[in-house]
Protein backbone atom coordinates (compact mmCIF):
# COMPACT_ATOMS: atom_id res chain seq x y z
CA UNK A 1 0.00 0.00 0.00
CA UNK A 2 2.90 2.03 0.71
CA UNK A 3 4.07 1.70 -2.84
CA UNK A 4 1.15 2.51 -4.88
CA UNK A 5 0.69 5.47 -2.59
CA UNK A 6 4.05 6.69 -3.21
CA UNK A 7 3.64 5.56 -7.03
CA UNK A 8 0.07 7.97 -7.65
CA UNK A 9 2.13 10.50 -5.62
CA UNK A 10 5.41 10.60 -7.79
CA UNK A 11 3.22 10.73 -11.40
CA UNK A 12 2.21 14.42 -10.86
CA UNK A 13 5.26 15.55 -9.63
CA UNK A 14 7.86 13.60 -11.82
CA UNK A 15 6.07 15.49 -14.57
CA UNK A 16 6.01 18.86 -13.07
CA UNK A 17 10.23 18.34 -12.01
CA UNK A 18 11.29 17.40 -15.12
CA UNK A 19 9.16 20.42 -17.35
CA UNK A 20 10.81 22.85 -14.40
CA UNK A 21 14.37 20.43 -15.09
CA UNK A 22 14.01 21.87 -18.93
CA UNK A 23 13.16 18.01 -19.88
CA UNK A 24 10.76 16.05 -21.57
CA UNK A 25 7.82 14.75 -18.92
CA UNK A 26 8.91 11.22 -19.26
CA UNK A 27 12.44 12.39 -18.08
CA UNK A 28 10.73 12.64 -14.36
CA UNK A 29 9.07 9.65 -13.83
CA UNK A 30 12.24 7.59 -15.65
CA UNK A 31 14.54 8.81 -12.55
CA UNK A 32 11.57 7.79 -10.03
CA UNK A 33 12.43 4.33 -11.09
CA UNK A 34 15.63 2.61 -11.72
CA UNK A 35 17.28 5.40 -9.33
CA UNK A 36 14.80 4.86 -6.26
CA UNK A 37 14.97 1.32 -6.51
CA UNK A 38 18.82 1.24 -6.62
CA UNK A 39 18.88 3.80 -3.70
CA UNK A 40 16.86 1.82 -1.64
CA UNK A 41 18.36 -1.39 -2.17
CA UNK A 42 22.01 0.34 -1.35
CA UNK A 43 21.34 3.23 1.12
CA UNK A 44 20.98 3.22 4.93
CA UNK A 45 17.26 4.59 5.63
CA UNK A 46 13.98 2.89 5.73
CA UNK A 47 12.11 4.96 4.33
CA UNK A 48 13.45 7.74 2.21
CA UNK A 49 12.72 7.73 -1.21
CA UNK A 50 14.73 9.19 -3.76
CA UNK A 51 13.54 10.38 -7.08
CA UNK A 52 12.98 14.28 -9.02
CA UNK A 53 13.01 16.86 -6.63
CA UNK A 54 12.24 20.21 -7.12
CA UNK A 55 15.09 22.39 -6.02
CA UNK A 56 17.50 19.47 -8.05
CA UNK A 57 15.42 20.44 -10.89
CA UNK A 58 15.26 23.97 -11.14
CA UNK A 59 19.00 23.93 -10.52
CA UNK A 60 19.92 21.68 -13.15
CA UNK A 61 17.63 24.29 -15.53
CA UNK A 62 19.49 27.54 -14.15
CA UNK A 63 23.04 25.80 -14.87
CA UNK A 64 22.53 23.80 -17.63
CA UNK A 65 20.45 26.15 -20.00
CA UNK A 66 23.38 28.49 -20.62
CA UNK A 67 25.46 25.59 -22.30
CA UNK A 68 22.25 24.24 -24.28
CA UNK A 69 19.14 24.74 -25.76
CA UNK A 70 16.37 22.81 -23.08
CA UNK A 71 14.26 19.86 -24.01
CA UNK A 72 16.74 19.07 -27.47
CA UNK A 73 19.11 15.70 -27.39
CA UNK A 74 21.84 18.46 -26.98
CA UNK A 75 20.51 19.40 -23.38
CA UNK A 76 19.33 16.10 -22.25
CA UNK A 77 22.69 14.52 -23.19
CA UNK A 78 24.46 17.25 -20.94
CA UNK A 79 22.06 16.41 -17.84
CA UNK A 80 22.65 12.54 -18.35
CA UNK A 81 26.53 13.37 -18.21
CA UNK A 82 25.99 15.21 -15.05
CA UNK A 83 23.78 12.77 -13.68
CA UNK A 84 26.98 10.06 -13.89
CA UNK A 85 29.35 12.60 -12.99
CA UNK A 86 26.98 13.48 -9.84
CA UNK A 87 26.67 9.94 -9.00
CA UNK A 88 30.41 9.04 -8.96
CA UNK A 89 31.56 12.09 -6.87
CA UNK A 90 28.48 10.89 -4.04
CA UNK A 91 29.84 7.07 -4.47
CA UNK A 92 33.50 8.14 -4.12
CA UNK A 93 32.74 10.34 -1.12
CA UNK A 94 30.76 7.74 0.48
CA UNK A 95 33.52 5.26 0.24
CA UNK A 96 35.92 7.34 1.85
CA UNK A 97 33.58 8.07 4.44
CA UNK A 98 33.15 11.22 4.16
CA UNK A 99 29.54 11.58 5.47
CA UNK A 100 29.99 13.95 8.15
CA UNK A 101 30.66 16.49 5.81
CA UNK A 102 27.21 17.80 4.82
CA UNK A 103 27.02 18.84 8.33
CA UNK A 104 28.91 22.20 7.26
CA UNK A 105 26.34 23.25 5.37
CA UNK A 106 23.79 24.54 7.63
CA UNK A 107 20.31 24.86 8.09
CA UNK A 108 19.92 28.33 7.45
CA UNK A 109 22.02 27.58 3.96
CA UNK A 110 19.59 25.39 2.88
CA UNK A 111 16.50 26.77 3.80
CA UNK A 112 17.34 30.23 2.12
CA UNK A 113 19.04 28.65 -0.96
CA UNK A 114 15.29 26.76 -1.20
CA UNK A 115 13.56 29.73 -0.87
CA UNK A 116 15.68 31.19 -3.83
CA UNK A 117 14.88 28.43 -5.67
CA UNK A 118 11.41 28.62 -5.15
CA UNK A 119 11.35 32.30 -6.80
CA UNK A 120 13.50 31.15 -9.69
CA UNK A 121 10.70 28.33 -10.02
CA UNK A 122 7.37 30.98 -10.08
CA UNK A 123 9.71 33.09 -12.69
CA UNK A 124 10.50 30.13 -14.54
CA UNK A 125 7.14 29.31 -15.01
CA UNK A 126 5.65 32.74 -15.37
CA UNK A 127 5.14 32.31 -19.25
CA UNK A 128 3.13 28.98 -19.12
CA UNK A 129 0.55 30.40 -16.50
CA UNK A 130 0.11 33.70 -18.56
CA UNK A 131 0.58 32.59 -22.03
CA UNK A 132 3.69 35.25 -22.80
CA UNK A 133 6.55 34.97 -24.85
CA UNK A 134 9.67 35.09 -22.25
CA UNK A 135 13.12 33.93 -23.81
CA UNK A 136 14.28 30.72 -22.31
CA UNK A 137 17.18 30.27 -20.06
CA UNK A 138 16.71 34.40 -18.68
CA UNK A 139 17.90 35.57 -15.74
CA UNK A 140 16.14 36.37 -13.02
CA UNK A 141 15.70 40.08 -13.25
CA UNK A 142 15.07 39.54 -17.01
CA UNK A 143 12.36 37.41 -16.60
CA UNK A 144 10.83 39.85 -14.74
CA UNK A 145 11.71 42.92 -16.54
CA UNK A 146 10.77 40.53 -20.04
CA UNK A 147 7.09 40.12 -17.66
CA UNK A 148 6.81 43.25 -17.09
CA UNK A 149 7.04 44.42 -20.83
CA UNK A 150 4.62 41.57 -22.14
CA UNK A 151 1.63 42.31 -19.80
CA UNK A 152 -0.32 43.64 -22.50
CA UNK A 153 0.10 39.86 -24.23
CA UNK A 154 -1.25 38.08 -21.27
CA UNK A 155 -3.50 35.61 -22.27
CA UNK A 156 -6.79 35.27 -20.55
CA UNK A 157 -7.54 32.02 -21.37
CA UNK A 158 -4.61 30.46 -20.71
CA UNK A 159 -4.25 32.37 -17.41
CA UNK A 160 -7.82 31.25 -16.71
CA UNK A 161 -6.66 27.67 -16.89
CA UNK A 162 -3.90 28.30 -14.43
CA UNK A 163 -5.73 29.99 -12.09
CA UNK A 164 -8.52 27.61 -12.03
CA UNK A 165 -5.71 24.47 -11.84
CA UNK A 166 -4.04 26.68 -8.60
CA UNK A 167 -7.74 26.99 -6.70
CA UNK A 168 -8.49 23.85 -6.85
CA UNK A 169 -4.69 22.35 -5.39
CA UNK A 170 -5.26 25.30 -2.81
CA UNK A 171 -8.50 24.20 -1.93
CA UNK A 172 -8.03 20.98 -2.12
CA UNK A 173 -4.67 21.23 0.35
CA UNK A 174 -6.09 23.17 2.53
CA UNK A 175 -9.79 21.53 3.33
CA UNK A 176 -9.03 17.91 1.88
CA UNK A 177 -5.51 17.32 2.65
CA UNK A 178 -5.54 13.44 2.30
CA UNK A 179 -6.72 13.70 -1.19
CA UNK A 180 -3.94 14.15 -3.88
CA UNK A 181 -4.21 17.50 -4.36
CA UNK A 182 -1.81 17.76 -7.22
CA UNK A 183 -4.03 15.12 -9.36
CA UNK A 184 -7.31 16.65 -8.37
CA UNK A 185 -5.65 20.32 -9.46
CA UNK A 186 -4.34 18.74 -12.92
CA UNK A 187 -7.75 17.57 -13.72
CA UNK A 188 -9.32 20.58 -12.59
CA UNK A 189 -7.33 22.48 -14.73
CA UNK A 190 -7.66 19.69 -17.95
CA UNK A 191 -11.05 20.22 -17.48
CA UNK A 192 -11.59 23.81 -17.66
CA UNK A 193 -8.83 24.30 -20.77
CA UNK A 194 -10.97 21.81 -22.39
CA UNK A 195 -14.46 23.64 -21.74
CA UNK A 196 -12.69 26.68 -23.23
CA UNK A 197 -11.35 25.08 -26.42
CA UNK A 198 -14.57 23.67 -26.98
CA UNK A 199 -16.85 27.19 -26.28
CA UNK A 200 -13.98 29.24 -28.20
CA UNK A 201 -11.61 27.60 -30.35
CA UNK A 202 -8.39 26.13 -29.92
CA UNK A 203 -7.89 28.80 -32.52
CA UNK A 204 -8.92 31.52 -30.24
CA UNK A 205 -7.41 30.44 -26.67
CA UNK A 206 -4.01 29.30 -27.97
CA UNK A 207 -3.98 27.33 -25.29
CA UNK A 208 -0.65 25.05 -25.03
CA UNK A 209 -0.51 21.59 -24.65
CA UNK A 210 2.44 19.30 -22.47
CA UNK A 211 2.28 16.58 -25.74
CA UNK A 212 2.59 12.94 -25.94
CA UNK A 213 4.01 11.31 -23.58
CA UNK A 214 5.82 7.42 -24.36
CA UNK A 215 4.33 4.88 -22.76
CA UNK A 216 7.33 2.68 -22.59
CA UNK A 217 10.26 1.91 -20.33
CA UNK A 218 13.35 4.24 -19.91
CA UNK A 219 15.02 3.72 -22.76
CA UNK A 220 18.97 2.94 -22.40
CA UNK A 221 21.29 5.88 -22.73
CA UNK A 222 25.01 6.39 -22.06
CA UNK A 223 26.58 10.27 -20.77
CA UNK A 224 28.96 11.56 -22.82
CA UNK A 225 32.42 11.36 -21.62
CA UNK A 226 34.23 13.58 -23.82
CA UNK A 227 36.60 16.20 -22.35
CA UNK A 228 34.58 18.85 -23.46
CA UNK A 229 31.44 17.71 -21.78
CA UNK A 230 33.04 16.70 -18.65
CA UNK A 231 34.70 20.17 -18.55
CA UNK A 232 31.78 22.10 -18.38
CA UNK A 233 29.19 19.92 -16.22
CA UNK A 234 32.21 19.17 -13.60
CA UNK A 235 32.05 22.68 -11.43
CA UNK A 236 28.15 21.77 -11.76
CA UNK A 237 28.06 18.53 -10.75
CA UNK A 238 30.43 19.19 -7.78
CA UNK A 239 27.20 21.74 -6.48
CA UNK A 240 24.12 19.51 -7.05
CA UNK A 241 26.45 16.39 -5.44
CA UNK A 242 26.69 18.72 -2.25
CA UNK A 243 22.88 19.81 -2.62
CA UNK A 244 21.54 16.51 -3.25
CA UNK A 245 23.23 14.49 -0.69
CA UNK A 246 22.28 17.66 1.69
CA UNK A 247 18.71 17.14 0.85
CA UNK A 248 18.69 13.51 1.07
CA UNK A 249 20.36 13.14 4.29
CA UNK A 250 19.04 15.45 5.77
CA UNK A 251 15.27 14.21 5.15
CA UNK A 252 16.73 10.59 6.18
CA UNK A 253 17.77 11.87 9.41
CA UNK A 254 14.24 13.85 9.92
CA UNK A 255 12.55 10.53 9.40
CA UNK A 256 15.00 8.45 11.48
CA UNK A 257 13.90 10.86 14.54
CA UNK A 258 10.52 9.34 14.08
CA UNK A 259 11.21 5.94 13.51
CA UNK A 260 13.97 5.70 16.02
CA UNK A 261 16.26 4.69 12.98
CA UNK A 262 20.22 5.01 13.52
CA UNK A 263 21.37 6.07 10.19
CA UNK A 264 24.29 5.64 8.50
CA UNK A 265 25.33 8.94 6.51
CA UNK A 266 28.44 6.86 4.72
CA UNK A 267 25.95 4.38 3.28
CA UNK A 268 23.75 7.07 2.37
CA UNK A 269 26.22 8.61 0.13
CA UNK A 270 27.14 5.49 -1.63
CA UNK A 271 23.46 4.50 -2.09
CA UNK A 272 22.89 7.95 -3.84
CA UNK A 273 25.63 7.32 -6.07
CA UNK A 274 25.19 3.77 -7.17
CA UNK A 275 21.27 5.34 -7.96
CA UNK A 276 22.33 8.02 -9.89
CA UNK A 277 25.68 6.47 -11.55
CA UNK A 278 22.93 3.65 -12.47
CA UNK A 279 20.14 6.14 -13.90
CA UNK A 280 22.58 7.75 -16.34
CA UNK A 281 22.28 4.79 -18.20
CA UNK A 282 18.47 4.40 -17.82
CA UNK A 283 17.43 7.94 -19.13
CA UNK A 284 16.94 9.09 -15.66
CA UNK A 285 18.57 12.46 -14.36
CA UNK A 286 20.22 13.65 -11.45
CA UNK A 287 17.87 12.34 -8.18
CA UNK A 288 17.91 12.95 -4.73
CA UNK A 289 16.00 11.93 -1.43
CA UNK A 290 12.28 13.84 -1.86
CA UNK A 291 11.08 14.77 1.37
CA UNK A 292 7.28 14.96 0.21
CA UNK A 293 7.24 11.21 -1.11
CA UNK A 294 9.44 10.08 2.04
CA UNK A 295 6.96 11.53 4.60
CA UNK A 296 3.86 9.93 3.07
CA UNK A 297 6.02 6.58 2.44
CA UNK A 298 6.65 6.80 6.59
CA UNK A 299 3.23 7.70 7.64
CA UNK A 300 1.61 5.01 4.91
CA UNK A 301 3.55 2.48 7.12
CA UNK A 302 6.19 1.23 5.13
CA UNK A 303 8.73 -0.83 7.33
CA UNK A 304 11.97 -1.18 4.89
CA UNK A 305 13.25 0.19 1.97
CA UNK A 306 11.00 -2.49 0.04
CA UNK A 307 8.43 -0.33 -0.39
CA UNK A 308 10.02 2.64 -2.03
CA UNK A 309 11.40 -0.55 -4.44
CA UNK A 310 7.81 -1.40 -5.22
CA UNK A 311 6.80 2.47 -5.62
CA UNK A 312 8.91 2.23 -8.40
CA UNK A 313 8.02 -0.82 -9.84
CA UNK A 314 4.28 0.02 -9.65
CA UNK A 315 5.34 3.69 -11.68
CA UNK A 316 5.38 1.65 -14.60
CA UNK A 317 2.15 -0.19 -15.61
CA UNK A 318 0.58 3.34 -13.84
CA UNK A 319 2.50 5.05 -16.40
CA UNK A 320 1.64 2.71 -19.47
CA UNK A 321 -1.87 3.37 -18.73
CA UNK A 322 -2.10 7.61 -17.91
CA UNK A 323 0.35 8.40 -20.58
CA UNK A 324 -1.59 8.70 -23.66
CA UNK A 325 -3.45 11.24 -21.07
CA UNK A 326 -0.84 13.75 -20.57
CA UNK A 327 -0.86 14.76 -24.45
CA UNK A 328 -4.02 16.61 -23.27
CA UNK A 329 -2.47 18.35 -20.20
CA UNK A 330 -1.86 22.56 -20.32
CA UNK A 331 1.41 23.47 -19.63
CA UNK A 332 -0.54 26.06 -17.69
CA UNK A 333 -1.44 22.99 -15.42
CA UNK A 334 2.19 22.20 -15.04
CA UNK A 335 2.90 25.98 -14.22
CA UNK A 336 0.43 26.07 -11.70
CA UNK A 337 1.33 23.04 -9.68
CA UNK A 338 4.81 24.02 -9.88
CA UNK A 339 3.92 27.29 -8.38
CA UNK A 340 1.89 24.97 -5.53
CA UNK A 341 5.22 23.18 -5.25
CA UNK A 342 7.17 26.16 -4.89
CA UNK A 343 5.20 28.06 -2.44
CA UNK A 344 5.68 24.85 -0.40
CA UNK A 345 9.32 25.47 -0.38
CA UNK A 346 9.30 28.39 1.04
CA UNK A 347 9.87 27.61 5.00
CA UNK A 348 8.34 31.51 6.37
CA UNK A 349 8.20 30.24 9.69
CA UNK A 350 12.21 29.06 10.09
CA UNK A 351 12.77 32.41 7.90
CA UNK A 352 10.87 34.60 10.71
CA UNK A 353 12.46 32.90 13.50
CA UNK A 354 16.13 33.31 12.24
CA UNK A 355 15.35 37.61 11.36
CA UNK A 356 14.31 37.66 14.95
CA UNK A 357 16.74 35.83 16.76
CA UNK A 358 20.46 35.86 14.82
CA UNK A 359 21.85 38.63 12.90
CA UNK A 360 24.48 36.78 11.52
CA UNK A 361 22.15 33.77 10.66
CA UNK A 362 20.23 36.54 8.78
CA UNK A 363 23.29 37.89 6.68
CA UNK A 364 24.06 34.37 5.82
CA UNK A 365 20.55 33.66 5.09
CA UNK A 366 20.27 36.89 2.78
CA UNK A 367 23.60 36.30 1.32
CA UNK A 368 22.40 32.66 -0.10
CA UNK A 369 19.02 33.98 -1.28
CA UNK A 370 20.01 36.91 -2.98
CA UNK A 371 23.30 35.32 -4.52
CA UNK A 372 20.15 32.02 -5.76
CA UNK A 373 18.07 35.25 -7.89
CA UNK A 374 20.76 37.15 -8.79
CA UNK A 375 24.03 35.24 -9.47
CA UNK A 376 23.56 31.39 -9.81
CA UNK A 377 22.67 28.26 -7.64
CA UNK A 378 26.14 26.86 -7.09
CA UNK A 379 27.51 29.67 -6.52
CA UNK A 380 24.81 30.39 -3.51
CA UNK A 381 25.60 26.88 -2.19
CA UNK A 382 29.67 27.98 -1.82
CA UNK A 383 28.66 31.73 -0.77
CA UNK A 384 26.05 30.22 1.68
CA UNK A 385 28.86 27.62 3.20
CA UNK A 386 31.67 30.06 2.97
CA UNK A 387 29.74 32.63 4.70
CA UNK A 388 28.41 30.22 7.66
CA UNK A 389 32.07 28.71 7.93
CA UNK A 390 33.50 32.41 8.29
CA UNK A 391 30.99 33.02 10.77
CA UNK A 392 31.72 29.93 13.15
CA UNK A 393 35.42 31.24 12.94
CA UNK A 394 34.99 34.24 13.88
CA UNK A 395 33.06 33.18 17.18
CA UNK A 396 35.24 30.50 17.58
CA UNK A 397 38.34 32.67 17.06
CA UNK A 398 36.92 34.53 20.41
CA UNK A 399 36.97 32.27 23.00
CA UNK A 400 35.48 34.03 26.22
CA UNK A 401 37.73 35.30 28.92
CA UNK A 402 36.39 35.61 31.92
CA UNK A 403 37.29 36.98 35.61
CA UNK A 404 36.98 34.14 38.54
CA UNK A 405 37.32 34.08 42.02
CA UNK A 406 37.26 30.71 44.90
CA UNK A 407 34.00 29.93 45.72
CA UNK A 408 34.02 31.21 49.09
CA UNK A 409 32.04 28.16 50.56
CA UNK A 410 34.18 26.31 53.02
CA UNK A 411 36.20 22.87 50.95
CA UNK A 412 34.87 24.36 47.84
CA UNK A 413 37.13 23.23 44.91
CA UNK A 414 35.63 25.61 42.41
CA UNK A 415 36.26 29.18 40.88
CA UNK A 416 33.08 30.79 39.79
CA UNK A 417 32.83 34.77 38.33
CA UNK A 418 29.59 35.61 40.46
CA UNK A 419 31.19 35.83 44.00
CA UNK A 420 31.51 39.64 43.99
CA UNK A 421 35.11 39.17 45.31
CA UNK A 422 37.68 42.16 44.45
CA UNK A 423 40.77 40.73 42.46
CA UNK A 424 43.66 39.73 44.29
CA UNK A 425 46.91 42.31 43.55
CA UNK A 426 49.31 39.74 42.70
CA UNK A 427 47.22 36.65 40.91
CA UNK A 428 44.84 37.01 38.37
CA UNK A 429 42.78 33.82 37.99
CA UNK A 430 40.58 33.41 34.41
CA UNK A 431 38.61 30.97 33.02
CA UNK A 432 38.96 30.31 28.94
CA UNK A 433 35.76 28.71 27.61
CA UNK A 434 36.34 28.04 23.96
CA UNK A 435 39.22 25.58 21.78
CA UNK A 436 42.95 27.38 21.65
CA UNK A 437 43.94 27.03 17.87
CA UNK A 438 45.50 28.90 15.45
CA UNK A 439 42.52 31.72 15.04
CA UNK A 440 41.94 31.80 18.49
CA UNK A 441 46.02 32.65 19.51
CA UNK A 442 45.52 36.27 18.80
CA UNK A 443 42.43 37.19 21.31
CA UNK A 444 43.49 34.90 23.90
CA UNK A 445 47.12 36.49 23.96
CA UNK A 446 45.86 39.96 24.10
CA UNK A 447 43.70 38.97 27.18
CA UNK A 448 46.60 37.67 28.90
CA UNK A 449 48.82 40.74 28.30
CA UNK A 450 45.71 43.25 29.21
CA UNK A 451 46.57 41.59 32.85
CA UNK A 452 49.73 43.58 32.57
CA UNK A 453 48.40 46.70 31.39
CA UNK A 454 45.51 47.11 33.90
CA UNK A 455 47.46 45.58 37.15
CA UNK A 456 51.21 45.25 36.67
CA UNK A 457 51.78 44.03 39.91
CA UNK A 458 49.12 40.71 38.57
CA UNK A 459 52.76 38.54 37.60
CA UNK A 460 50.79 35.16 38.24
CA UNK A 461 48.17 33.78 36.56
CA UNK A 462 45.67 30.92 37.00
CA UNK A 463 43.75 29.54 33.96
CA UNK A 464 40.57 27.35 34.36
CA UNK A 465 41.14 25.49 31.65
CA UNK A 466 38.25 22.79 32.18
CA UNK A 467 36.51 24.93 28.84
CA UNK A 468 39.32 24.34 26.89
CA UNK A 469 38.81 21.07 24.58
CA UNK A 470 41.09 21.23 22.24
CA UNK A 471 44.81 23.20 21.78
CA UNK A 472 46.51 23.24 18.36
CA UNK A 473 50.73 24.04 17.71
CA UNK A 474 49.62 27.30 17.32
CA UNK A 475 47.88 27.08 21.03
CA UNK A 476 50.65 24.99 22.34
CA UNK A 477 53.52 27.48 20.69
CA UNK A 478 52.02 30.68 22.79
CA UNK A 479 51.21 29.21 26.15
CA UNK A 480 54.83 27.84 26.30
CA UNK A 481 55.88 31.60 25.29
CA UNK A 482 53.43 32.98 28.08
CA UNK A 483 54.89 30.84 30.59
CA UNK A 484 58.10 31.60 29.71
CA UNK A 485 57.51 35.28 29.49
CA UNK A 486 55.48 35.59 33.26
CA UNK A 487 58.25 33.32 34.56
CA UNK A 488 60.83 36.26 33.62
CA UNK A 489 58.39 38.96 34.89
CA UNK A 490 58.71 36.86 37.92
CA UNK A 491 55.25 35.61 38.16
CA UNK A 492 53.51 32.42 36.87
CA UNK A 493 51.65 30.71 33.94
CA UNK A 494 49.13 27.66 36.05
CA UNK A 495 46.77 25.77 34.84
CA UNK A 496 43.40 24.01 36.77
CA UNK A 497 41.36 20.79 35.88
CA UNK A 498 43.61 20.60 32.26
CA UNK A 499 41.89 17.80 30.12
CA UNK A 500 43.73 14.79 29.92
CA UNK A 501 43.92 15.64 25.68
CA UNK A 502 45.02 18.83 25.55
CA UNK A 503 47.56 17.94 28.09
CA UNK A 504 49.20 14.75 26.05
CA UNK A 505 49.69 17.20 23.49
CA UNK A 506 51.52 19.86 25.47
CA UNK A 507 53.99 16.50 26.64
CA UNK A 508 54.07 15.15 23.01
CA UNK A 509 55.38 18.88 21.45
CA UNK A 510 58.06 19.14 24.66
CA UNK A 511 55.86 22.23 25.73
CA UNK A 512 55.40 20.97 28.96
CA UNK A 513 59.11 21.74 29.93
CA UNK A 514 58.47 25.37 29.13
CA UNK A 515 55.05 26.02 31.26
CA UNK A 516 56.06 23.43 34.01
CA UNK A 517 54.99 20.23 35.39
CA UNK A 518 54.23 21.41 38.37
CA UNK A 519 51.95 24.08 37.58
CA UNK A 520 49.54 21.94 36.50
CA UNK A 521 46.80 21.35 39.03
CA UNK A 522 44.40 18.46 38.89
CA UNK A 523 40.47 18.54 39.58
CA UNK A 524 39.87 18.66 43.42
CA UNK A 525 43.34 20.16 44.08
CA UNK A 526 44.32 23.77 45.90
CA UNK A 527 46.03 25.72 43.48
CA UNK A 528 45.64 29.14 45.65
CA UNK A 529 47.30 27.11 47.75
CA UNK A 530 50.44 26.19 46.33
CA UNK A 531 50.72 29.37 44.24
CA UNK A 532 50.06 31.24 47.69
CA UNK A 533 53.43 30.37 48.50
CA UNK A 534 55.21 32.29 45.59
CA UNK A 535 53.72 35.82 45.98
CA UNK A 536 55.47 38.67 47.00
CA UNK A 537 55.34 38.44 50.97
CA UNK A 538 55.69 42.62 50.80
CA UNK A 539 52.87 43.16 48.87
CA UNK A 540 50.80 40.77 50.91
CA UNK A 541 51.62 42.46 54.12
CA UNK A 542 49.38 45.75 53.31
CA UNK A 543 47.31 43.96 51.07
CA UNK A 544 43.78 45.20 52.45
CA UNK A 545 41.77 42.56 49.53
CA UNK A 546 42.55 39.13 51.44
CA UNK A 547 40.26 37.32 49.69
CA UNK A 548 42.07 33.44 49.96
CA UNK A 549 41.53 31.56 53.31
CA UNK A 550 45.77 31.59 53.43
CA UNK A 551 45.81 35.21 53.31
CA UNK A 552 44.36 35.49 57.06
CA UNK A 553 46.88 32.58 58.47
CA UNK A 554 50.05 33.76 56.94
CA UNK A 555 52.15 35.66 54.96
CA UNK A 556 53.71 33.96 51.81
CA UNK A 557 57.29 34.14 53.99
CA UNK A 558 55.84 32.13 56.62
CA UNK A 559 55.64 35.34 58.83
CA UNK A 560 51.97 35.47 60.53
CA UNK A 561 49.47 38.32 59.45
CA UNK A 562 49.09 41.51 61.22
CA UNK A 563 46.43 43.72 60.21
CA UNK A 564 47.00 47.35 60.53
Amino acid sequence: MAGLIGAVIVLPQGIAFATLAGLPPQYGLYAAMVPAIVAALFGSSWHLVSGPTNVISIFLFASLAPLQEPDTGEYIQLALTLTFLVGLMQLAMGMARMGALVNFISHTVVISFTAGAACLIFTSQIRHFFGVEIPTGSTFAGTLSAFASALSDINPYVTAVGVATLLTGVLFRRFAPRFPYMIVAMIAGAVVAALLNLAFGEAATRIAMVGTLPASLPALSAPDLSPGTIRSTLPIALAVTILALTEAVSIARAIAVKSGQRLDSNQEFIGQGLSNIAGSFFSAYASSGSFNRSGVNYEAGARTPLAAAVSALMLVPILLLVAPLIAHLPLAVMAAILFLVAWGLIDTRYIGRVLRTSRQEAAVMAVTFFAALFASLEFAIYAGALLSLMLYLTRTSRPLVVDVKPDPAPDSYHFTADSGLPDCPQLKMLRVNGSLFFGAVDHVQHSLEQVDELEPRQKHVLIMASGINFVDLGGAEMLAREALRRRGLGGGLYFYRMKDTVRELLARGGYLGDIGEENLFPVKSHPVTEIYRKLDSNVCRTCRVRIFRECHVALPSGEPVKLA
